[in-house]
């Protein structure tokens, strides 16, 4: 990383409920409502079937595996991540197929991680009802895990997080989402209500106004991340919407645009010297042994490792750790993984002229002359 410069960690989808959840110390009951799957302990049993014996009781940094070797080493200033589950002992659920709750004593996970910053916009935060969400909130405040993108109500959910950064900056976090992610208009934080930030629509308009609610926080130095839940779970294509929502947001003084809902890593855009993440993936999840989407390789994940002038927060470096989900943990890709992700990224992003390359590390970087 340059001498100058501040670093951040962002992930994708992280999906602490259902199969993770029945592996750590106090799982939750595990009944599901699910079409096919009754019982959360099944994705466990899945997992076992495709890679072998897990263990059960887990310590709460189990599931973290080697990317606690990568956050000790490169030692980010701050730690965001999409956290795609409910964190409640509510057995209320919302009738919509697929539901995930982590139960609160579980929340050791989370400060394992030495997570900063929690976005709370997408479609999973409300599966076990408004109270659920209460909750949510209420065991990330205990834990010292700032939330954004959902709240008890409207006010709370539109506020972004300003978290403190080393040399007296800030780190300005905004979150929200959108329809196309499944997320429930029902679920939409009103005056006295709680809910989630979801966008109206994807126009010109609404992205100034996303963006100057995030910007107007911001002082000399300070770094601006919007955070998006959008799209669907599969596939490559960014629909021309989404790539001029992203930019009017940079326009309107956002640096860095950090998108997900995909279950796989999707293209890299740097517009105006700021990065444009459509879709950063799912992080860590209890996918082991489902099949039917094997072609975009979600077992494998990547940690993002931005790094923005302090003085003008423009995109300095970016590096990107490829890891691999197995036995519900994270473990270091392989290298021909690893050499595959790298490939991967370099066809779905060169329509938007990103390139990276494999260091000899095994770690992803982009190639700055082809921004």
């Amino acid at each position: 990383m340059p001498e100058s410069s501040i670093t951040l960690f962002l992930a994708g989808d992280v999906m602490t409920g259902r199969g993770v959840d029945q592996i750590l110390a106090r799982p939750s009951v595990p009944e599901l409502h699910e079409p096919f799957v009754t019982d959360a302990r099944e994705y466990v049993r899945l997992a076992e079937q495709a890679f072998g014996p897990l263990p059960r009781g887990v310590k709460p940094d189990y599931i973290w595996g080697d990317a606690l070797v990568e956050w000790n080493r490169v030692a980010p200033a701050a730690r965001i991540v999409n956290l795609e589950t409910s964190i409640t002992r509510s057995d209320e659920y919302e009738r919509k197929g697929i539901n995930y709750r982590m139960h609160p004593d579980n929340i050791g996970c989370l400060r394992a991680a030495r997570v900063d910053v929690c976005v709370l916009a997408n479609n999973h935060v409300l599966d076990y009802s408004p109270q659920g969400l209460i909750e949510t909130l209420e065991t990330l405040e205990r834990a010292d895990i700032r939330a954004v993108g959902a709240g008890r109500n409207r006010d709370e959910a539109v506020r972004p997080v300003v978290h403190g950064l080393p040399g007296g900056q800030h780190l300005i976090v905004g979150a929200c989402a959108h329809e196309s992610s499944g997320v429930p208009d029902h679920w939409t934080a009103l005056t006295d209500e709680p809910g989630v930030y979801l966008l109206p629509d994807l126009g010109d308009e609404t992205a100034v106004d996303v963006a100057a609610g995030v910007a107007r926080h911001k002082l000399p130095g300070d770094i601006a991340v919007l955070s998006i839940h959008w799209g669907g779970n599969w596939g490559y294509d960014v629909p021309r919407q989404h790539i001029n929502f992203a930019h009017r947001l940079v326009e309107g003084g956002i640096d860095i645009v950090y998108g997900h809902s995909s279950h796989h890593v999707r293209p890299i855009e740097i517009y105006r010297d700021r990065l444009i993440l459509y879709g950063c993936g799912d992080f860590i999840d209890d996918y082991e042994g489902i099949s039917g989407y094997e072609r975009y390789r979600d077992d494998l994940a990547l940690m993002y490792f931005p790094s923005l002038s302090p003085q003008t927060a423009q995109l300095l470096t970016l590096e990107m750790t490829p890891l691999q989900i197995r036995h519900i943990r994270l473990n270091r890709a392989s290298a021909a993984d690893a050499r595959w992700l790298c490939d991967n990224v370099n066809e779905i992003s060169r329509a938007f002229g990103t390139q990276v390359t494999l260091t000899d590390r095994g770690v992803l970087r982009w190639v700055q002359n082809h921004a």
